[in-house]
């Protein structure tokens, strides 16, 4: 098992980095809001979790130990691959995953792409005793919440929702939907995460 890469950036892409390790450019599957932190040319360390394929060998990586945990226990639930898993991660950060499930939230799986309300259903049922209760991180979503300030929330929320599939155009719309909610009462922009729900929100009602 691979538990971490750990280098300078060396490319980014809509949904992958490219670390060098001891001269190897490893490939690794991330998330928008993990990807949103990570600089080409700056060091990085993600933790990372393998999938073995019988055609293939995937490197998913993770901003922390408990998102990659998250990841894997999500995949425990049937019809869970880690593509979805993925998908379930950059929508939701892992203790707002561990408080749907705790809490029986259908709305808040339905809100990732791929999830409907059957099987929204079906994941409350196997998560409920696997992914326990949240753990409070409040630091976590202040450092997301710097991090879209700084960076700039439409650009971040613009390559999140293509690197989750949606069109250009469409994502053009989406963040101008929600640009009210992220810039109305003049503070700081909300955490990626929620903007990217209420993104995926606007695009479900428009399809």
């Amino acid at each position: 098992m691979i538990a971490f890469v750990s280098g300078p950036v060396a490319a980014l892409a809509p949904d992958a980095a490219v670390i060098e390790v001891g001269g190897i450019g490893m490939a690794v599957q991330c998330t928008p809001d993990t990807l949103s932190t990570l600089r080409v040319g700056k060091d990085a360390r993600l933790a990372t979790s393998l999938v073995v394929r019988e055609d293939s060998l995937t490197l998913y990586g993770f901003a922390d130990d408990d998102e990659r945990q998250v990841f894997e226990l999500l995949q425990t639930a049937s019809g869970v691959g880690p593509r979805l898993a993925q998908a379930m991660l950059a929508v939701h950060r892992p203790d707002a995953l561990r408080l749907a499930v705790s809490t029986g939230d259908e709305k808040a799986l339905t809100a990732v792409p791929g999830i409907g309300k059957k099987g929204a259903q079906k994941l409350l049922l196997e998560l409920k005793d696997r992914l326990g209760e949240p753990l409070g991180s409040s630091g976590l979503v202040g450092r997301q919440a710097g991090a879209a300030a700084a960076a700039g929330w439409r650009e971040q929320l613009h390559a999140a929702l293509t690197g989750l599939g949606y069109a250009p155009r469409e994502a053009d719309e989406a963040v101008t939907a929600v640009a009210p909610q992220a810039e109305g009462d003049g503070a700081a922009p909300p955490p990626l995460p929620q903007l990217l729900r209420a993104a995926l929100q606007t695009l479900n009602r428009t399809r």
